[in-house]
C-alpha cells in the first residue's frame, strides 16, 4: 500500500474507539481483559484506539496483515511495548533492550536454545517427568498445573546450571512465589515503595534480592571454573560467549537473562501443558490417536496438538510495540509517536476468517500444514520468544512420556474457565485430569 505520509489528511489517522474516561477503560481492561478485548473487537473491528492507565494511549489490532506489518517494522520506527517485562525482569533482560542492543543480545543467546543443543535436553525432560509423575494419583482427578510447573522448573534449572541444577533447592522454593508476584505486577502501574510487605512490589523486590543472592555467586563460580570449556549448560555458554567486539555480558546482565529463562520460560510452558490436559480430556478420539502415536517414533499429531492448544488456549494474549518515530503506517492508519500498538493474540486465534470453526478443538488443522501468520503464541518478528524451540521440545517430550505411561480418562465436565495469573492465562481449576496406568481402547476414531 503506497500512502503519501506527508498528506495532512493522514495526520494522526487513528482507528475508532470508546470515549469513556481512561480510568474506566483501564478498570475494564484489568478486571476482565479477555472479555473487554472481545467486546471491543465486536464493536470496532480489527483496530481500536484505547486509553489505558498502564499502556497509555494505545491501538489494539487483531488483523494478521497489520500484525505482520507491525512485527516487520524497523527498530528506528518501533521499540518494545512500554511498559514491558524489563521493569520486572531487570534492565539486563532482553525484554528491556531495543535496536542494536537487542539484536546483539539475541544473537548471543540463540545458540544455547536451538539446534543440536535442544536435542541434548530431551533426556532431562524425560527424567523430570518420570520423577514427578511417580507421585501422581491414579483413578481420581487432580490439577496438573502445579505438577507441570515443577517439571518445567526442574528442567530449566538443570539446563541452565547443569549438575548444579540438581541441588538448587533454594531456587525451587523461591521461583514459584517470585513468578506469581512478578506476573501480577506486570498488569499494574508502578507503585510507590510504601506499605511494607503488603505492597506487591516490595515483596517482589525482596524475592529478587534472594534470587540474586543465589545466582550471582553461581555466575562467579562458573567464570572461575577451570573446566568451564567442557561444560554444556546454558550458564557456562553464557559466561563463555562474547559479542563481535569481544566484550561479554556482565554478572548483572546474566542474572537478569537467567531470571527471564527461569521465570518466563517455565511458567508459560507448564501452563500450556495444563491446558493440553484440559482440552484433550474432553476429546476421547484425539486421546486414542495420541496414545497410539506415542508407541511409535512419530510426533506429527502431537506437534499439531501442541499448535492447536496454543491456538485455542493461548497463555499469553497480548504483545506489542511502542512507536518511537514520528508516526507508524499500519494498514489504513497512521499511528503517532508515543502510542503503544498491541496485538490481540487471542482475537487473532479466534478469528473464523483465519481458522475455520475456531471454537472447535481440532489438531488436524495443523497436520501437514505450518501455522500461518495469524498464529502468534510466541509473538512475532525480531522479538519472537527466543525460547520457542525449547518450549516445543519440552511439551513434545512431556506429552510423549505421559501417553506412554498413562491413559487420560475422558470427561464430560464443562470446559475450565480462563483464569488470569497476571501475564499468563491458566485453566481455572488447574487443568484437572484423571489417569490410569493402562490404556483401554476408547473405540473411537476421527
Amino acid at each position: 500500500m503506497n500512502v503519501d505520509l506527508s498528506s495532512p489528511a493522514l495526520a494522526d489517522h487513528l482507528p475508532p474507539g470508546p470515549h469513556r474516561p481512561r480510568a474506566v477503560q483501564g478498570a475494564e481492561f484489568l478486571v476482565g481483559r479477555r472479555r473487554a478485548l472481545q467486546r471491543l473487537a465486536r464493536r470496532y473491528g480489527d483496530a481500536v484506539t484505547l486509553a489505558l492507565p498502564a499502556f497509555g494511549d494505545a491501538v489494539l489490532i487483531s488483523d494478521p496483515a497489520m500484525a505482520k506489518q507491525l512485527c516487520m517494522a524497523k527498530s528506528d520506527v518501533v521499540a518494545n511495548v512500554r511498559p514491558n517485562l524489563g521493569r520486572i525482569l531487570g534492565g539486563g533482560s532482553m525484554f528491556a533492550l531495543d535496536a542494536d542492543d537487542h539484536r546483539r543480545r539475541r544473537k548471543l543467546l540463540t545458540p544455547p536454545l536451538h539446534g543440536k543443543r535442544i536435542k541434548a535436553y530431551e533426556e532431562i525432560v524425560a527424567e523430570e517427568f518420570a520423577a514427578e509423575s511417580a507421585t501422581w494419583p491414579i483413578g481420581r482427578p487432580f490439577p496438573t498445573l502445579e505438577p507441570m510447573m515443577r517439571i518445567t522448573l526442574n528442567v530449566i534449572l538443570r539446563a541452565v546450571f547443569g549438575a548444579d541444577g540438581m541441588r538448587l533447592d533454594a531456587l525451587r522454593e523461591l521461583m514459584p512465589p517470585l513468578v506469581t508476584h512478578g506476573s501480577r505486577l506486570t498488569t499494574l502501574p508502578d507503585l510507590p515503595g510504601i506499605g511494607g510487605s503488603f505492597n506487591p512490589r516490595n515483596r517482589f523486590a525482596a524475592e529478587r534480592a534472594a534470587y540474586d543472592a543465589v545466582v550471582v555467586p553461581l555466575i562467579r563460580e562458573a567464570r572461575a571454573d577451570p573446566q568451564l570449556a567442557d561444560r554444556a549448560d546454558i550458564l557456562a555458554l553464557m559466561v563463555q560467549s562474547s559479542y563481535d567486539d569481544g566484550s561479554s555480558m556482565t554478572d548483572a546482565e546474566i542474572s537478569d537473562e537467567l531470571l527471564t529463562l527461569l521465570a518466563a520460560g517455565h511458567e508459560t510452558t507448564a501452563t500450556t501443558l495444563a491446558w493440553a490436559m484440559e482440552r484433550l480430556s474432553r476429546h476421547p478420539a484425539i486421546l486414542a490417536d495420541l496414545a497410539a502415536e506415542a508407541d511409535s517414533d512419530e510426533n506429527t499429531l502431537r506437534i499439531a496438538t501442541i499448535h492447536e492448544v496454543q491456538r485455542s488456549r493461548p497463555v499469553i494474549d497480548l504483545f506489542g510495540r511502542h512507536v518511537i518515530a514520528d508516526s507508524l503506517e499500519l494498514g489504513p492508519y497512521r499511528i503517532p509517536k508515543g502510542y503503544n500498538v498491541i496485538v490481540g493474540i487471542s482475537l487473532l486465534h479466534d478469528d473464523s476468517r483465519e481458522f475455520a470453526d475456531p471454537e472447535r478443538f481440532d489438531p488436524e488443522r495443523f497436520v501437514g500444514a505450518r501455522p500461518g501468520q495469524a498464529w502468534l503464541p510466541f509473538g512475532g518478528g525480531t522479538r519472537r520468544c527466543i525460547g520457542s524451540a525449547f518450549a516445543h521440545m519440552e511439551m513434545d517430550v512431556v506429552l510423549r512420556e505421559l501417553f506412554r505411561s498413562f491413559t487420560v480418562q475422558p470427561t464430560t465436565a464443562k470446559d475450565e474457565r480462563w483464569h488470569s495469573r497476571g501475564v499468563a492465562y491458566a485453566p481455572a481449576r488447574g487443568g484437572r485430569v484423571t489417569l490410569s496406568r493402562t490404556r483401554p481402547s476408547f473405540g473411537a476414531t476421527r
